[in-house]
């Protein structure tokens, strides 16, 4: 499930220092989701939110499918379901890179794509968004395109301090 150690590391700080979305990314967001998807991403963590928008905003970069943009703003939503914070996600990441055993709230944050995955199809989420929520941090299932897959899974993984996203675009420099 977790990535290199670098990838993670830059998550935890990413997950301390998250601001909330400012109001054209909360736009962002609602061009991509329903009513529900909505109610659903906004009981994220100010964390995910970030992560899910700086995701769609990188696939949008890349393709007009809305799937696809979909896909990576909605993938970590059974997330909210966990509870941890920086410290227990750290634990949880640390715990499941040594492929140590897990229980309570570690394996629950384990199997947050399979929660997240269940609840978006009981919405009506298209089975790429639903497949690609339950297997992100897995394998690609054949029901994901290869080309679609490396598209969300680079979203997914890009380490870039993005700038605030604006009607007319991303602003801000890499790091």
């Amino acid at each position: 499930m977790p990535g290199s150690w670098t990838h993670l590391t830059a998550r935890f700080f990413d997950v301390v220092t998250a601001r909330p979305l400012n109001t054209d990314e909360d736009s962002f967001v609602d061009e991509f989701l329903s009513p529900v998807e909505r109610s659903m991403f906004d009981a994220q963590n100010t964390a995910d939110q970030r992560h899910g928008v700086e995701c769609g905003l990188d696939v949008a970069s890349t393709t007009e499918r809305r799937d696809l943009v979909r896909a990576a703003i909605l993938h970590d939503v059974g997330k909210r379901h966990v509870g941890l914070g920086a410290v227990g996600r750290v634990l949880a990441s640390v715990v499941t890179k040594l492929g140590l055993p897990a229980r309570g709230a570690i394996s629950l944050y384990r199997s947050h794509g399979e929660m997240g995955a269940q609840e978006l199809e009981e919405t009506g989420a298209e089975k790429l968004v639903v497949d690609f929520v339950r297997h992100h941090h897995s394998e690609r299932p054949p029901t994901v395109s290869q080309a679609d897959w490396e598209v969300l899974v680079a979203a997914d993984h890009a380490r870039v301090r993005r700038g605030q996203y604006s009607a007319g675009g991303r602003s801000g420099a890499s790091a």
